[in-house]
Formats: structure tokens, sequence, C-alpha cells
């Protein structure tokens, strides 16, 4: 039932600091709304007025627990920046990562006041298309960007319309565009020569961010080797891996997996002799110290592991480069982009990259693509065949010449057999 009655109030004396209880001068509502939740508003000092106002809030719950009212008409009229907060609250309740929460809320806030949106009647089409196009003409960022802006938009309006805070979806037109068509960070997985020579050169490198050099060298093998992300290594303790058991396996915990499940990982066995070794040096003093101080979120600060590899690779190929006597060869491998960071077709061996070359090397190990998918832990196979495997030139020229030569189409005489002309 709906009731009025007044709000207890403290009112404090400026001089003395006394406090003195007493009651507001308004009238105030009681009431439950069409989904039954309690809710008090504040409404006149006048009684008579007061009931009549919190009598019409009664008639207008029937009327919308009937049907007969929209409740979007008094969402619309709420500052966009409380339906805002709302995603984000809604964000955090599904249980997304804090930095997807972030990132997405950041990017439709970023709209929000680049179209200076202050209700949700003034989300409009044309002002997000606007908005994207600004990003990339004058912001200079590439389609890909601009899509991943336009996901987060559409999924806070979708979140909108299934809440019933409006009734249509303004930007139902709004497509993304084709990133194939403007690529600016296209990741290349490494052969097993360069990830060698890689391997090679941190070993014997300095240390960097933290980070010695056979430090980095488990961390690439595991990253090579598993198809972990940053995050997920950066998550790693002595009780992630199980190194005695058959398969040995490293467990990722569900917080920290992309897909908020945990992932349990066979290891390769060289791996595994590598990680004893390495565990037996680096001798961690509890099992649940993190072994790589990489995460933000596990240990406070963040590094940039594709840096890190950046650096290594220089190494690596200045190794390379000087490990030939010949001045004439020399020259030709600094001509060449061989261990680069950024090859000459511009893709990046970045340390996602690292991931790239698990999943193609599954692929010329002649893995069925559904166990590949598993493996990645992928959940559409079209994005482990199409992003993260890889073909080279040299493996396309064996695929060719596999092929069984053209069938000879001359005739003998003694074929006894004659062609019409």
């Amino acid at each position: 039932m709906a009731s009025l009655y007044k709000k207890p109030v403290v009112k404090i004396d400026p001089k003395t600091g006394q406090k003195t209880k007493m009651v507001s001068k308004k009238w105030w509502g009681q009431y439950r709304n069409a989904y039954g939740q309690l809710k008090r508003v504040p409404l006149a000092v006048a009684k008579v007025v007061a009931q009549k106002m919190l009598n019409d809030i009664v008639d207008r719950v029937e009327r919308e627990k009937a049907g007969i009212i929209d409740p979007a008409i008094d969402e619309i009229k709420r500052p966009i920046e409380e339906h805002l907060a709302d995603f984000e609250k809604h964000q955090k309740a599904k249980n997304c990562t804090p930095g997807h929460v972030k990132a997405s809320v950041r990017s439709v806030r970023r709209c929000v006041t680049h179209c200076r949106w202050s209700r949700l009647s003034q989300i409009k089409a044309v002002d997000v298309e606007n908005f994207l196009l600004h990003l990339r003409e004058k912001e200079g960022m590439s389609i890909g960007t601009s899509n991943h802006y336009l996901w987060a938009i559409k999924t806070f309006v979708h979140w909108l319309l299934a809440t019933h805070r409006i009734n249509l979806n303004p930007l139902i037109g709004v497509k993304t565009l084709n990133n194939k068509a403007d690529r600016r960070h296209d990741r290349r997985a490494l052969n097993e020569t360069a990830l060698a020579k890689l391997l090679a050169a941190a070993e014997t490198g300095p240390t960097l961010k933290g980070l010695t050099g056979p430090d980095r060298v488990i961390l690439y093998l595991l990253a090579a080797y598993t198809g972990l992300r940053k995050g997920e290594i950066g998550s790693l303790t002595v009780r992630s891996f199980r190194l005695d058991t058959q398969p040995c396996t490293v467990t990722v915990q569900a917080a920290y997996s992309k897909h908020r499940r945990e992932d349990v990982l066979i290891l390769h066995p060289s791996l595994v002799e590598r990680l004893k070794a390495w565990l037996t040096k680096r001798k961690p003093k509890t099992g649940d110290e993190i072994l790589f101080p990489i995460s933000e979120r596990t240990c406070g600060i963040r590094r940039n592991t594709s840096e890190l590899l950046q650096s290594d690779l220089a190494a690596a190929r200045r190794c390379w480069i000087a490990e030939v006597p010949d001045p004439a060869e020399r020259q030709k491998r600094e001509a060449s982009d061989f261990l680069m960071y950024k090859n000459g077709e511009g893709k990046f061996a970045d340390f996602h990259g690292l991931r790239h070359t698990f999943i193609t090397n599954l692929g010329k190990a002649k893995v069925s693509p559904k166990v590949a998918q598993t493996l990645a832990r992928h959940s559409d196979i079209s994005l482990t065949m199409n992003v993260y495997t890889h073909i080279e030139e040299d493996e396309q020229v064996d695929a060719i010449n596999s092929l069984p030569s053209i069938p000879d189409t001359k005739l003998s005489d003694d074929d006894g057999v004659h062609v019409p002309m």
C-alpha cells in the first residue's frame, strides 16, 4: 500500500553544533513500482497536494502493470550518466573482467561526451557514425579500433533495450567496417629457426623489466607451446603446474581465463623438462608466489611484454648478422627482415604473436581443425583458422608441388585412337 510520511531529518546549529531532530517540511510518498520494488519520493509541503501526487503515481504504476503505459517513458527522462552507472554495475555483475568493464564504459562515455547526449532520446545513428569517423580521420584510429568502439556502444544500447529503458534500437543500421582494409597491427608467427635464435638471445641477455634472461626464456616458451595469454601467464604459481603426472598440465584459474572458466592445458614433454630445471634454479619462496610478475592485476606492476620481446629479437638479429664473416653475406642479412619486430609486410612479432606461433604450429603438425580450436580455446573455429593460423610461402610451394603433374594429352600413332578435327 502507498502511504505518506514525514521524513526524519537532523538539523545542526552552525554556531553551537547542537543537533535537533525534526521532520521534513515536505511530505514523502512510499509505494511499490510495477516491478514490486519499494520506492520513496519527495512530494509537496501541503498534505492534500502530496496525497494527490501520490495517487497519480500509484495510478500510473497500476496502468504500467496492466501494460497501458510504457516504462521507457520515465527512463528516457533520467540523465544518461545514471544509465551508464547502471550499465557498469551490470557488466560487473556478469563477472566481466575489470579491464573489459573499464574499456567498455570508457568507450561509451567517450561517444556520449563527443555527441553531447544528456538523455537516451538523443541517441542517434548519425551521431555515432560521425563519432567513429572522427576517431578514424581526426585521431588516426584504425578501422579495427573504431569497430571496438562501435561494439561497446551497441552493447550498451542492447542492454537499454533488454531493461526496457528504450523501445527501439536507434543503431540497428550502423554496421562494423571491414578491418582487413585497414590493418594496423597484424601479427605473425615465428618459425622454428627464429624462435630458437630468440630463445638463445634471451638466455644470455641482461635482466629486463625485472625479468632475467632465463625467466624470459620460460615466459616465451609457455606462450609459444601453450598459447597462454599475457594475463594468464601472469597469474601462474607453482601450484598451477602438475609436472609429475601423466600428462603434465598447467591450470589457469577461472578468474584469469579470458572466457572465465578454469582451463587445464597439457604441456609438451620438452617444455616440462625446461620447467623443472628452471623451477629448481628459480626456487620460489612459496607455492603461491607469482612466477612471472608481468600483470598489473596480480603483482601491481604493468610490464610491456612486447617491449621485452622486441629487445630480445633485436639482440637475436644482431647475433645472427654478426655470425657470418663474409661481408657480402652480412650485407645480405642486414637487408633482410628476419628477426625484425616488424617485417617487410608490416606484420609484428609481438608477445601475443607467440600465441599465433602455437596455433600455427598445430596446423603444421597436421592437427585437425577441431582439436586446434579446442587447444586454442576459441569459441569460433574461423578465428582459429583465419586469424591465428599462418601459412608460409614454402608451405604453399610444397602444397602446389605435391599436386600431380599435368596429364599427357599427346596420343601416339600406336594408340589407334583418331581424334576428329
